[in-house]
């Protein structure tokens, strides 16, 4: 049998994709070149916005057709899963499971679909945590490590703690284990995840602290030997302490870069967001990041047109953008998401308000980032390459900026250009959403 895997969401969604490759791997099912050579269709599926379910939606007519063209073909849902769709598409997909039942799924696919593989392979006796399973990592040198899940905050318009449940920490020596094994490999990158990785806390029986906060677990991982970069993602600005501040500053491995949602720019939309900050408490941890690291680049997302939305709380929101000079801004229309407590607020804000609010934005979002990247143009930065398309390169910075990479070294055949490495590069031109730049020598 072959898999073949669909993923929509963020980043712990890819995580979670990974670990599920593994599962499939591990009990026999080998991964298909597309998804029509595949026998199992997996759709880890993202709720937070109504336009990626939507796009779940949209597939099951594809699936429909795929059956008729290949008889035995099994279709499965996981992920941020709300209940009131978990229904709807139900007898849509061959299974629906819980991201968390995943150390059963060779059993839930022999109950549910008749499928017998080796299913004492991954039993609950070996895996008592989802997270626990060695995932089949889709980059050879830049590895997601998911260090908690779930999420407390309740923010009235996300469905976050609805599909995910409470927050829930890794033990500090799984995730030191797992990042030491990816060093020992040769991994360049680790990204450390968190719906919010500011309230990482673990309670050590034996060690130097009893307690392992965000800080501190940072600075454990920074200590591994190696040469590799962190990052993480994504920190909530009322759990942002000066001691993640100050560790950030002071641990080598730690890239200069922070995504810090904003959400709103007005503290009346703050409050009916259940955000915990308000708009000078944000601009207060900006303004100490920004004195303790000269160079950081910080990205946020913002929702426009929240309910009651006025124009003149939208214009506080355009007033912070301004005022932020975000290195990349992720906005989005607000859309209503059932079981949350903005859906008992009446919807107001037109759609085409909201697009209107959105493209005003942008257009703030990309004067700040240009001006910000053209101080890039004419250093020479350090980049990890990722990826190679026709005659460029493309890779990240340590701030996190895309760069676009043009060499001359190909004809010379005594010098390798490969991805997964660390490579100086000089920057020639900027644009708002990316650098552009060549090879000051070879890698």
């Amino acid at each position: 049998m072959h898999y073949f895997i669909i993923t929509y969401g963020c980043q712990m969604n890819k995580s979670d994709s990974e670990r599920i490759a593994a599962v499939l791997e591990n009990i026999g099912i080998k991964s298909a070149l597309n998804i029509n050579r595949a026998d199992l269709i997996v759709v880890n599926m993202c709720s937070v916005r109504q336009s990626a379910v939507d796009r779940v939606y949209g597939l099951i007519p594809k699936f429909d057709k795929l059956k008729k063209k290949k008889s035995g073909l099994k279709t499965l849902l996981t992920g941020c899963i709300l209940a009131q769709d978990k229904k709807k598409l139900k007898g849509k997909f061959d299974l629906i499971f819980n991201i968390k039942e995943l150390p059963n799924l060779s059993k839930l696919l022999f109950v549910k679909s008749g499928i017998s593989l080796r299913s004492q392979l991954y039993s609950a006796s070996r895996y008592d945590s989802y997270l626990k399973i060695p995932p089949l990592y889709s980059s050879l040198f830049s590895a997601y490590v998911p260090i908690m899940t779930g999420c407390n905050n309740f923010c009235s318009y996300c469905v976050v703690p609805y599909v995910r449940g409470r927050e829930f920490c890794r033990p500090v020596k799984e995730i030191i284990q797992e990042v030491k094994h990816l060093v020992k490999n040769g991994y360049k990158e680790i990204i450390l995840l968190g719906q919010n990785v500011n309230s990482y806390s673990w309670n050590m029986k034996h060690g130097t602290w009893n307690r392992i906060n965000f800080p501190k677990l940072l600075k454990m991982v920074n200590d591994i030997p190696g040469k590799f970069w962190i990052r993480f993602i994504t920190s909530h600005p009322k759990d942002l302490s000066d001691e993640l501040v100050d560790t950030m500053a002071n641990c080598e491995k730690v890239c200069e870069y922070l995504h810090l949602p904003i959400q709103s720019g007005d503290n009346q939309i703050l409050k009916k967001m259940n955000r915990g900050y308000t708009r000078q408490h944000y601009q207060k941890l900006i303004d100490k990041i920004r004195q303790k690291i000269k160079n950081i680049s910080i990205s946020t997302d913002i929702i426009v047109g929240f309910p009651s939305e006025t124009e003149k709380q939208f214009e506080n929101t355009a007033k912070l953008m301004r005022w932020a000079r975000f290195d990349m801004a992720y906005i989005a229309r607000y859309s209503p998401r059932t079981g949350t407590r903005a859906t008992k607020m009446k919807d107001n804000v037109s759609g085409v308000e909201k697009k209107w609010r959105e493209k005003i934005l942008t257009e703030i979002f990309a004067k700040t980032a240009l001006k910000n990247n053209k101080k890039y143009i004419g250093k020479t930065i350090q980049i990890l390459l990722e990826t190679k398309r026709n005659e460029y390169f493309y890779g990240k910075t340590r701030t996190f900026k895309n760069v676009r990479i043009t060499t001359n070294y190909e004809s010379d055949t005594n010098i390798q250009i490969k991805t997964g490495e660390f490579c100086k590069v000089k920057i020639i031109s900027a644009t708002p959403w990316g650098l552009a730049g060549e090879f000051s020598q070879a890698p």
